[in-house]
């Protein structure tokens, strides 16, 4: 279930929301039909992946219960039991995620089928629950977090359907507090069905629209020279998918921070205009923050991160991370290729120092955004034939022409989106929306946040009707 299907907004979500209120006298009641609900939120799509989490859920509390116990006998007993939890919760993600690319390997590299294929099909969401439970192991060795005695408790924070499928990735001790006190706070519930309501506008109405444009011209470059895909389509099926993928996830992130909320729990931002980044550097960190934080926190930093005496080691500690990076986002080797790409232009950026060049920052924003386009391709093809297609289709490398009618009827058909898309994606409309509520009292900024959520749930509600008419609704992040 996806949040922007009809299931989730007009049956899945009111009823979650009902039953919450209902039991507004009692968290702890509260808490076990967050927990009920989600748990029924991920068996929607396929109910057997449910016993994989359920068991994921179990052995990190008692992991967690081992390692504070093992705590106070031996610190070295504490860090093989964190060891041991670690390869228990990367061995469910070997197997479900990345089982069948080794065997693919494998058999290649022989000539003949060696191993067979398990085809096993991809729990929806293993990557993000998997890093959550295993970080939370890790916080309570190093002291960072309390450890979790209650199952029903740190089940609902594994579990928790707003940011259970696509993130953002969610430190325990960040709502450890949410977990036990929550109190009902009408603004709390304002902002965050506004914030939902932007995710579901920016899903539906954008990113849609432009998966439309973008699948449907990548599909027409794996042809290959059979069809004329041309130069400025190549580029607008590119530029489509470039504002597709950030409206997805970004979008995804909107709703679950919304939702979480709605329901008194404060997550982190996952995004913060990456498109407006003057360097690679910079824009990983503001695109899908929670992801890299987390491998900054648990592989990066005990790497010896930055802080080493060797460069060479600094070089290394980075490629790690970023071929994990590569690799965690899809069991493929244009992903490992994607990962090697961003490591090569940040350890660049670092060796000449980049950021604190003076160059004129609309130059760095356009140069940012062309590299980082250029890694999207990388992002989006299924193999290294289809990469290689796209890009000699985008420098009129294929024998294609530069410009044909069907070019211009895409553009004339879409360009309102590719309009909306750049000023959703920059800071434009909200610091304009910002400025006009500053130096307000307290009851024209609250009545301006009122107006501005009665807008939101009119643009969702033609969402809504866009997807009652059947519009075009995939979801990129289900593949991780």
């Amino acid at each position: 279930m996806v949040f922007s299907s009809l299931i989730f907004l007009l049956y899945f979500m009111p009823v979650s929301l009902i039953g919450y209120f209902l039991f507004g006298f009692s968290v702890k009641l509260q808490n076990i039909w967050l927990f009920l609900v989600s748990i029924a939120f991920y068996a929607w799509g396929e109910p057997s992946f449910v016993i994989i989490m359920l068991v994921s859920i179990f052995a990190n509390w008692i992991f967690g219960l081992l390692t504070e116990s093992a705590l106070n006998k031996s610190k070295q007993k504490a860090k093989i039991i964190v060891f041991l939890d670690v390869i228990f919760n990367l061995s469910i993600l070997f197997v479900f995620k990345y089982l069948n690319f080794f065997v693919d390997n494998v058999n290649t590299v022989a000539g003949k089928e060696l191993l067979q294929r398990p085809n096993l099909a991809l729990p929806i969401g293993i990557s993000f629950f998997t890093f959550q439970a295993l970080s939370y192991v890790v916080d309570v060795y190093r002291g960072d977090a309390k450890v979790q005695k209650s199952l029903l408790n740190l089940g609902l924070y594994i579990a928790f359907f707003p940011q259970l499928v696509a993130g953002p990735i969610v430190r325990y001790n960040t709502i450890e507090q949410n977990i036990y006190h929550r109190e009902f706070d009408l603004n709390n519930v304002i902002n965050g069905t506004s914030r939902f309501a932007i995710g579901v506008i920016k899903k539906v109405l954008l990113a849609n629209n432009f998966a439309i444009v973008a699948d449907t011209i990548f599909d027409l470059m794996k042809i290959g020279t059979k069809y004329d895909t041309t130069m400025i389509m190549a580029w607008t099926g590119v530029l489509a998918y470039y504002f597709q993928l950030f409206f997805d996830f970004s979008s995804y992130s909107d709703m679950a921070i919304g939702l979480g909320r709605i329901f008194g729990f404060e997550f982190e931002e996952n995004f913060n205009y990456p498109y407006i980044s003057k360097s690679i550097g910079e824009l990983w960190r503001r695109w899908h923050i929670s992801l890299g934080t987390w491998f900054k926190e648990y592989v990066y930093f005990p790497l010896g991160g930055s802080r080493v005496e060797n460069q060479d080691l600094m070089v290394k500690n980075t490629i790690i991370v970023w071929l994990l990076t590569g690799l965690w986002h899809g069991a493929s080797w244009t992903f490992i290729l994607w990962g090697l790409y961003q490591f090569l232009f940040i350890i660049l950026e670092r060796l000449i120092n980049y950021e604190k060049m003076n160059i004129p920052g609309w130059i760095k924003i356009l140069c940012t955004q062309f590299i980082f386009l250029m890694s999207l391709v990388m992002f989006r093809c299924d193999d290294l034939y289809l990469l290689k297609e796209c890009f000699k289709d985008m420098f009129m490398a294929n024998g294609n022409s530069f410009c044909n009618g069907t070019s211009l009827w895409v553009i004339k058909e879409y360009w309102m989106f590719y309009v909306c898309g750049f000023l959703v994606a920059t800071p434009i409309v909200s610091e304009a929306w910002s400025k006009l509520l500053s130096n307000k009292t307290k009851v024209l900024s609250f009545l301006g946040n009122l107006f501005y959520c009665a807008c939101m749930c009119a643009g969702m509600t033609v969402a809504v009707v866009s997807l009652v008419r059947g519009g075009y609704n995939p979801f990129i992040y289900f593949n991780f």
